[in-house]
């Protein structure tokens, strides 16, 4: 094993590197089923305590100690907690509405890893919304999508083309970070599409940007990657029957792993400019 420094500043410095890296998590030796309900403990007799001692005893340490076990709305069958999120989802009439439905959701188990819901950020009036998949570490911690590093290079892509954050929406597709910045399940993708569902039909944009191959496949019921869908030109169907124009395009954290690949999300950005020049 490799000899930690003894230094503060360089501990500190190895801490940083890691939390950069996505390590958010301490593991030991040995898996554990952090969800699992807690195995009962056989029975024992035990010997009567003193009623002396059994009146001192406070309520707190008399009661079982809480369970890691999520609740049942999120441990039960994904598919009848997806129909309790189109029916939660459906309820919201505007936007606040829908971040405090879905604040106080317990259907996803990432609510309950997670530091914060990363409901959206920009300008729900915004003529673009563009959805990705999932927030990252910098998003959790603040509460907001695209507020890291890919967050940044989004911002210089879109200004670019002339817009910024007070411009447009943003959101992600899962509005909770999944541990570690692993790829979001499909039963949890499931769990969260009707709110982000609903988040766009209030929002109602003329143009919608699918960042990535996930939110490509799971708002436009795509089946090539990105490379094969991105610049072209999609139409999205809300529940109430309107259709938006959406664009899919690379990621900006995939970007950030292939530089080279900056042009193709170039031409994208620059024919979403054309489609919103020609409707001013």
């Amino acid at each position: 094993m490799q000899d930690l420094p003894s230094d503060r500043d360089a501990l500190k410095a190895l801490l940083d590197f890691h939390v950069e890296a996505g390590v958010d998590l301490a593991l030991d030796e040995v898996p554990h089923n952090r969800f699992a309900e807690p195995k009962p403990e056989p029975a024992r007799v035990a010997s009567p305590a003193p009623q002396n001692q059994a009146a001192r005893a406070s309520p707190a340490s008399a009661a079982p100690s809480p369970s890691r076990a999520l609740p049942k709305a999120a441990a039960g069958a994904p598919d009848e907690v997806a129909s309790l999120a189109r029916e939660q989802a459906r309820h919201a009439r505007t936007m606040e509405e829908l971040e405090t439905i879905l604040a106080a959701f317990e259907g996803c188990a990432l609510k309950f890893s997670a530091k914060n819901l990363a409901f959206a950020d920009g300008n729900p009036e915004g003529r673009v919304m563009l959805v990705g998949e999932a927030p990252g570490a910098d998003e959790d911690r603040i509460g907001k999508p695209f507020m890291g590093r890919s967050g940044q290079l989004l911002d210089r892509m879109l200004a670019t083309i002339g817009l910024d954050r007070s411009q447009v929406y943003v959101a992600n597709i899962v509005p909770w970070r999944p541990p570690g910045n692993r790829t979001p399940t499909p039963q949890e993708i499931a769990i969260c599409k009707p709110f982000i569902a609903r988040q766009i039909e209030l929002a109602s944009p003329e143009f919608l940007l699918c960042l990535g191959g996930p939110a490509a496949q799971n708002l436009l019921g795509l089946k090539d990657g990105i490379l094969r869908t991105r610049g072209r030109w999609f139409t999205y169907k809300t529940e109430d029957g309107r259709e938006i124009r959406a664009l899919p395009t690379l990621h900006p954290a995939y970007l950030l792993r292939q530089p080279l690949q900056k042009r193709l999300g170039w031409r994208d950005f620059m024919a979403l400019r054309r489609a919103l020049d020609a409707k001013e």
